[in-house]
């Protein structure tokens, strides 16, 4: 049995290469190749996709956004010409990060990565439980949070203060950056001053977002794409 793979990036050599390079590995098969995130959902929804390598640098969404927005996690491979963008791409439970320009026995190298976590999948087929709780640092206290009683995190310069089901929020001194270590995948930045959980959504109207306890929150322009494409990844309805 094969590994199913997708390639994915907008510009066309860069795919090209991607193409070749999947299809010189013997245990990897080559499902598509699309230079959109967009195309690879639509394909992802009706095809079963063990891993993934994709670009992270594309306009609309780019390639962190997509993989969180997928209702799965395959294995993934990031692909870029930047370097900043390691460490967040293991935040996302990369396999692996190829920086450009790449040889064939790097990629062959995150091939063999890949492989090696996707036969581990086959033998012992559990997904790794994301952490129950968090504990917020306030003032000289650390209050220990379940994270499913977070409805939202509302950004406030140097602060970020933790809506929860019941209660007061509390203000913690930190940023989104650092806090998205501790957040699992149904926590979503929807505008630069707030991440929700979408598990507390009631409703979407005209990018609005209506959550549990009457709070109405925008999504901004730039996180538009990404958040009705994971709506759409959910929706019974085309």
């Amino acid at each position: 049995m094969n590994i199913r793979c997708i390639a994915i990036d907008d510009e066309p050599m860069a795919l090209e290469k991607l193409k070749s390079y999947i299809q010189k590995i013997p245990y990897m098969e080559l499902v598509a190749a699309c230079d959109s995130p967009a195309d690879a959902i639509q394909i992802m929804s009706d095809t079963a996709v063990d891993a993934v390598f994709v670009d992270i640098n594309m306009p609309d969404m780019n390639g962190l956004d997509f993989v969180k927005v997928l209702p799965e996690m395959p294995l993934v491979v990031f692909t870029t010409a930047y370097s900043e963008y390691a460490v967040e791409s293991y935040r996302v439970r990369a396999v692996d990060y190829l920086l450009k320009p790449y040889t064939f026995e790097e990629f062959q190298r995150a091939a063999d990565y890949v492989q090696q976590q996707w036969l581990a999948k086959q033998k012992a087929p559990v997904a790794p439980a994301d952490l129950d709780n968090v504990f917020l640092k306030v003032d000289y206290r650390y209050i220990r949070v379940s994270l499913k009683d977070i409805v939202f995190i509302e950004g406030m310069n140097e602060y970020l203060k933790i809506h929860l089901v019941s209660g007061d929020p509390y203000l913690v001194h930190t940023s989104f950056k650092q806090i998205n270590n501790h957040l699992p995948e149904n926590f979503l930045q929807v505008h630069r001053s707030y991440v929700v959980n979408v598990n507390h959504i009631c409703e979407v109207e005209r990018s609005v977002i209506l959550l549990k306890g009457g709070k109405r929150i925008s999504v901004s322009d730039s996180n538009k794409d990404m958040f009705m494409a994971y709506l759409k990844n959910r929706s019974l309805s085309r």
